[in-house]
This record gives C-alpha cells, structure tokens and sequence, in this order.
C-alpha cells in the first residue's frame, strides 16, 4: 500500500531520518512533475514549481496530520503552486464547454478504441491529452491514472466534490470528442 508506505517514511522523517525523505521525493517527483507540467504547459517552470513543492512540503511537514494520502496533500501544494504561477503569469483560460462536446459519441468512440492494439491505444490518448487544458488533464490524470477518489481529487485541486464531477464529466466528454475526431482523420487517411 502506497501511504502506508509513505507514513513510515514520514515518521522516519520526524524522528530526525532526514534521508527517508529521499524516499518520498523518489516515489512522487513524476506525478508531482506531471501535475505542474500539466498546468504550466512549460518544463523549467514545472521543474521549479515541483522542486519549491517538495521542499515546502518537507519544511510544514510537521504540519501533515494524515488525515489523507501523503501524495494527496503533497499534489494539493503543487496544484496550488502551479495555480498561483500561471495567476502571475496571467495565462489566458478559454472555456471547459467547446461546442463539439454536444455531439461525442462515447460508444462509437470506446468501440474504435478498443479495436486498436495498446501501445495505439496509448498514443491517441496522449495525444488527446496533450489537446486540452491543464486543469482538464490534472483532472483525468488524478481520477484514472493515479487512481484517486473524486474526495481526493477535490482535496487536490480544491473544487467542490460536485465541481470535480461536473468537471470530469466535461473533460472526459472532451477527451472523447478528441479522440473521435483524430479516428476519424485516420479512417480518412486509410480509405
């Protein structure tokens, strides 16, 4: 189990193991990169935001009550690192709801996925990926690939539990309407 595993580690840490946080920082740096990379969309400001995370995360360590996974409270501290980055930046955000979402059909969509081998599946799904927003991506990325909870997920990015599922609901439809359009372009490239 990842957080058991991570509260022995922690305890290690408070009782004086500075080196058990090397541990830490080794089992979460390529989500917590992920997590930044996803919303600053630039690698030297995601490299900086983790590192800064990570050393901020270890100083409130005493902080960390347990009350969630460590890599819970440790993503919430880069979501809103990364958050306040691109508030300094006054990147331009466009709106979750795109017009093409309305006619996605999901069915067609999974059918025609599932009739390419893995490695196809995972490229589309990148590629899709990499079409939307940060926070699109953070979402999905949270829920399906880290395998955490629509509670976890609305500690991490704080939104409400309803805005998370509004939210993943539109971004998965968007991932959708991604993917059908690029197995359309295929198809036509093929006939």
């Amino acid at each position: 189990m990842k957080s058991n595993k991570d509260s022995y580690y922690i305890q290690k840490i408070k009782e004086g193991d500075v080196g058990a946080y090397a541990y830490l920082v080794d089992r979460h740096k390529k989500m917590a990169f992920n997590i930044a990379m996803q919303l600053i969309g630039n690698r030297e400001d995601a490299e900086e935001i983790t590192q800064d995370a990570f050393l901020k995360a270890y100083q409130a360590l005493d902080s960390y009550k347990g009350e969630s996974k460590f890599s819970t409270w440790l993503y919430r501290i880069i979501y809103n690192a990364s958050i306040s980055k691109m508030r300094k930046k006054k990147l331009d955000q466009v709106s979750i709801d795109d017009d093409f979402n309305a006619s996605v059909n999901v069915k067609s969509t999974q059918s025609s996925l599932q009739a390419l081998t893995n490695k196809e599946q995972k490229l589309y799904i990148d590629r899709a990926l990499n079409k939307m927003r940060g926070d699109e991506k953070i979402i999905i990325n949270l829920f399906y690939l880290e395998e955490n909870s629509i509670d976890e997920v609305s500690e991490v990015t704080g939104l409400s539990v309803a805005n998370v599922k509004v939210k993943l609901h539109r971004s998965r439809k968007k991932l959708y309407g991604i993917l059908e359009q690029f197995l359309h372009e295929e198809l036509k490239t093929i006939l």
